[in-house]
């Protein structure tokens, strides 16, 4: 039987709490996923959903991972409060992931999601057995 509990949420440092339950921002060029290449899936790191897939990474030169394109479902887009961009959020839990832009013409999808490292979790694709 289904049951609708909320997910479970991971206790999180300060330094998370501040980029994703205050929508702070991490330094540019100082997370751990930003030249990262794992084959795999970015999670997000309070409640564990499957947020994008490392086929849709690439290297945009911002300083944080940037992703053209989102599981279906998963990311929930907002205006920001600054009025100018557009906030993405874990549509599970609510977590601050970064901000979405369009029109940069750096991949052929056109859409650059610029994610804090700090809010992602990676989980490698299993390794195929011999």
């Amino acid at each position: 039987m289904a049951t609708d509990s909320p997910p479970e949420m991971r206790k999180l440092s300060r330094a998370e709490e501040r980029v994703i339950l205050h929508g702070g921002t991490e330094a540019p060029f100082s997370g751990e996923y930003e030249h990262f290449r794992g084959v795999g899936t970015y999670t997000c790191k309070r409640c564990g959903a499957a947020l994008y897939r490392s086929d849709d990474k690439f290297d945009s030169g911002c300083g944080w991972p940037s992703f053209d394109q989102e599981i279906a479902g998963a990311v929930r887009h907002l205006p920001d409060a600054d009025g100018d961009r557009v906030e993405i959020r874990c549509a599970r839990c609510d977590a601050h992931l970064g901000h979405v832009f369009v029109g940069e013409r750096f991949t052929p999808k056109n859409t650059r999601h610029c994610v804090n490292s700090i809010s992602l979790l990676f989980v490698p694709d299993p390794t195929p057995k011999a």
